[in-house]
């Protein structure tokens, strides 16, 4: 393997509180107004406090060389009056610099496992519909039957 260089491998674990600043920061950087200006969430430091202090199982992160360069944040949600239990995968992000290196795969398919490890029997993930990369990771990763949704908003 001459003239290449080995680049470590990318582990996914589960977030841990001294990770929550570089995982904000990371967040910032990818989900700002101007890249996602319809997203009924808003980026902000309570997105990952609240998730790892309610559902820290469903928050991993992929680390690089001890940086943080993606994150999955997700969560559970139980329906009354349904055997079902539902996943959500909140927040998927990868570093801009490693995107399309299959970090994002890595991490979806260990939130995989944690789901099903946790009795989930649906997952669902939602995006905006023109933010085709995403659109087609989620294919890729099985996602199907995809529902238009309205979203209104109404500036005050």
């Amino acid at each position: 393997m001459e003239g290449k260089s080995k680049r470590a491998p990318i582990k996914i674990r589960e977030l841990e509180i001294d990770d929550i600043a570089q995982v904000f920061h990371l967040g910032e950087r990818l989900f700002t107004a101007e890249n996602s200006p319809n997203t009924y969430r808003t980026w902000d430091e309570y997105e990952v406090i609240e998730l790892f202090y309610g559902d820290v199982e469903f928050c991993l992160v992929a680390v690089l060389e001890e940086m943080i360069v993606g994150f999955a944040l997700g969560t559970t949600i139980t329906k009354t009056h349904s055997a079902w239990k539902y996943g959500h995968l909140i927040w998927l992000g990868v570093d801009p610099m490693l995107q399309r290196q299959g970090i994002a795969e890595k991490l979806f398919k260990r939130f995989k496992e944690v789901m099903l490890k946790n009795d989930v029997r649906m997952l669902v993930v939602d995006t905006e519909a023109d933010n085709l990369p995403a659109l087609h990771l989620f294919r890729r990763l099985g996602f199907g039957n995809p529902q238009p949704h309205i979203y209104l908003n109404m500036n005050l």
